[in-house]
């Protein structure tokens, strides 16, 4: 990876190459075969800038469903859930600090690890959190308080990685934030510092003020291809890594939705679930439930031919876009297990007639860089 002292003169040449490298991917809906490399087909992988860097799984249990809006979950039966998916080689969990008792049940988890599993085993397990404060004057005696308490709940000497959220651009306190945050990693408090929906051009500014990032979490499916147009090519020149969430639409893109109408009253499975009703919003501005059950079909078709399901089509397409480190998979606690379908994601391996007949719907959707903005704009704009 570059070194930060290069990411200014890399960024100067960013306006220059973009539009060229966007001509050669082909466009907002372009699909792209995966050349098939050792990293690409391995569970695992490293993000890193400068002298900081985390290995971590490739596919991350997403347990945001611990939050209020999915209902109560058996404290019990979600760490034991945890454990399974830790025995299956799942081993990175992503929470925050506002999904209710994540960061908790992460702290009952990884007690549970060390006193029941190997010591080898106990260093393969990550846990990411993030942190999203109010917007107030971010001294570093705050910012302390924050993470001490992530440190705290999740009961750990240092957070693997720390994914900052911040709502208002107009106020440039998320950079005083993040200084803190990299002076609390240099005391070992946290060993990454990263972000969570920032777009292209504050990525940019936090790059350019010598903030070292390893990743930036952001929403990318298929349908929203929006990290691909502009900050997949800033990732790709300065070392930053993409973590997808919303791969698999809340459960949208599976086989549970296929041939199904909406538009008749309890005709289909019902929008129960905050993710749901979000990315049945993001379908309608994309093109609508008709087309969306145009690509369910064609995503079947692939996941029949390979022997695996829907979404794990759906999260290896993800997976194979340049820039994307690893991609979020929600896990409902202790009610449902998705370890089979998941582990498949590492064996699967979309060939050109995949992509050729992706493309063919894909070219039908609308650009949702121009409907919605860039990355984290969805939560910005009114």
């Amino acid at each position: 990876m570059s070194s930060l002292v290069t990411v200014p003169h890399v960024l100067s040449n960013l306006t220059r190459t973009r539009s060229e490298s966007w001509r050669r991917l082909g466009g907002a809906n372009s699909v792209k075969c995966c050349v098939v490399t050792a990293e690409s087909t391995s569970r695992r992988v490293t993000v890193s800038n400068g002298s900081d860097s985390l290995d971590i799984c490739r596919v991350l249990n997403g347990m945001w469903q611990t939050s209020g809006g999915w209902g109560r979950i058996d404290r019990d039966d979600a760490v034991e859930a945890m454990l399974k998916y830790a025995d299956a080689g799942l081993s990175t969990f992503d929470m925050a600090d506002h999904y209710g008792p994540a960061e908790d049940l992460y702290g009952i988890f990884i007690n549970r690890v060390r006193r029941e599993r190997p010591p080898e085993f106990l260093e393969k397990v990550r846990g990411l959190t993030k942190w999203v404060p109010p917007p107030v004057k971010m001294t570093s005696n705050y910012v302390r308080q924050n993470i001490d308490v992530s440190r705290k709940r999740m009961d750990v000497p240092s957070l693997d990685m720390l994914q900052f959220h911040w709502w208002d651009y107009s106020n440039s306190g998320y950079l005083d934030a993040l200084k803190h945050l990299t002076d609390l990693k240099e005391e070992g408090k946290i060993k990454t510092v990263a972000l969570t929906n920032f777009d292209t051009e504050r990525l940019q500014i936090i790059l350019e003020n010598g903030i070292p990032v390893v990743s930036n979490q952001v929403q990318h499916s298929i349908v929203d291809m929006r990290p691909q147009q502009k900050m997949a090519e800033l990732c790709q020149q300065t070392g930053v890594k993409l973590i997808t969430y919303g791969t698999v639409m809340g459960g949208l893109l599976s086989e549970k939705f296929l041939d199904t109408n909406l538009a008749i009253p309890f005709a289909g499975p019902k929008l129960n679930t905050p993710s749901l009703q979000k990315y049945k919003r993001m379908v309608d501005a994309w093109g609508g439930w008709s087309l969306f059950q145009v690509l369910l079909q064609t995503l079947k078709k692939i996941a029949t031919k390979h022997g695996v399901s829907i979404p794990t089509v759906a999260v290896r397409y993800v997976l194979d876009q340049p820039a994307v480190a690893g991609s979020m998979v929600g896990v409902r606690l202790g009610l449902s297990q998705h370890i089979q379908d998941t582990n498949a994601i590492f064996s699967l391996i979309l060939d050109e007639e995949d992509a050729n007949s992706l493309q063919e719907v894909l070219e039908r959707g609308k650009d949702l860089l121009k409907v919605i903005g860039d990355c984290g704009d969805e939560y910005r704009r009114a």
